[in-house]
């Protein structure tokens, strides 16, 4: 009896060490990956890392998911990839770039603003080394107020878009890229009654908007031959609110798309085309958001390019240094 009871001992003994040391080195195993940390890259280039002792910031990343402030990811481009980038502080004479190597990412918008202060930057599309096909300077006078928002079409990826801030350092601005669906072609996106004009090279034309609308929508194309052009924001005589010089490789695949910011009243877009004779352009704007302004305080005429909320701060007329 003491005999087999032993020799079944030694029977079970291989298998119990082997499935301890089996376990054990499972353990170490997970042990070691909660240890290690590990990084991962989204659409900006930016890598991100995750471990017991990694601290929040760019190439540092907390435990887990991105921050707060990042978009969660979009479906239709795959789980890993971010369509939206978070905003980026672009200093004056830094320059920041957004890089999309998916194929699928085939429209991004831009959107620059500042906090009050004027804003000067150059915004461009490289696809391929020495190729940029799409490029704008941008001039806002209050980043504010009247943020620049455009749309650029990015077909046959990868493309980076590059921003520079061209102003001095006292004049910083905040960037956002963001991947936006590509269903249909950017004249969808204007509002139904819109017409088109044809601005011959050397031509300008001039759209006066009411008070009452808030916004307005512009798309600049061709029929297939260089765009170039100049999109002036003024209120009241040669008092450049905004200003957007343009220069598209091509203006049937890759169209100009913005919606301008127009608060107060006096309000008239510029549209200029800056090409020879032989390079024509087809315009189209109006109104994009119409709000409601009855009283004479939010209609007033514009003096000296400042609106009422702008002289006397408030309405109780109360001064605010630097407004």
């Amino acid at each position: 009896m003491k005999l087999s009871a032993a020799f079944s001992l030694l029977l079970l003994a291989p298998s119990a060490i082997n499935g301890f040391s089996l376990n054990q080195a499972k353990t170490s195993a997970v042990n070691s990956l909660k240890s290690t940390p590990f990084s991962y890259s989204d659409n900006l280039g930016r890598r991100f890392a995750s471990g017991p002792d990694m601290e929040g910031g760019e190439m540092q990343r907390q435990s887990g998911p991105p921050p707060q402030n990042a978009a969660p990811p979009s479906q239709g481009f795959g789980p890993s990839v971010q369509s939206k980038s978070p905003e980026v502080t672009v200093q004056g004479g830094s320059l920041k770039t957004w890089a999309f190597s998916s194929p699928a990412v085939e429209r991004v918008q831009v959107v620059l603003k500042t906090e009050g202060r004027p804003l000067d930057a150059d915004v461009e599309l490289w696809a391929g080394p020495d190729n940029t096909p799409h490029k704008m300077r941008v001039y806002v006078e209050n980043g504010a107020s009247r943020p620049f928002s455009a749309v650029l079409e990015t077909p046959r990826g990868p493309n980076t878009i590059a921003v520079r801030n061209i102003g001095q350092l006292e004049f910083p601005m905040a960037a956002q890229i963001e991947a936006v669906s590509a269903a249909g072609p950017l004249a969808a996106a204007m509002n139904p009654g819109t017409g088109s004009m044809t601005i011959q090279g050397g031509a300008l034309r001039t759209y006066p908007f009411d008070p009452q609308v808030d916004s307005v929508q512009v798309l600049l194309r061709t029929d297939g031959r260089p765009l170039n052009a100049r999109i002036e924001l003024l209120q009241g005589p040669n008092n450049n609110k905004q200003v957007i010089e343009l220069y598209t490789e091509d203006g049937l695949d890759r169209p100009f798309y913005a919606i301008i910011e127009t608060p107060g009243s006096g309000n008239v877009l510029r549209i200029v085309n800056t090409a020879t004779v032989e390079f024509p352009l087809t315009c189209s704007a109006g109104a994009y958001k119409v709000g409601e302004r009855n009283s004479f305080e939010q209609m007033q005429p514009v003096i000296s390019g400042y609106g009422s909320e702008n002289r006397y701060g408030s309405p109780s007329n109360n001064f605010r240094y630097g407004n």
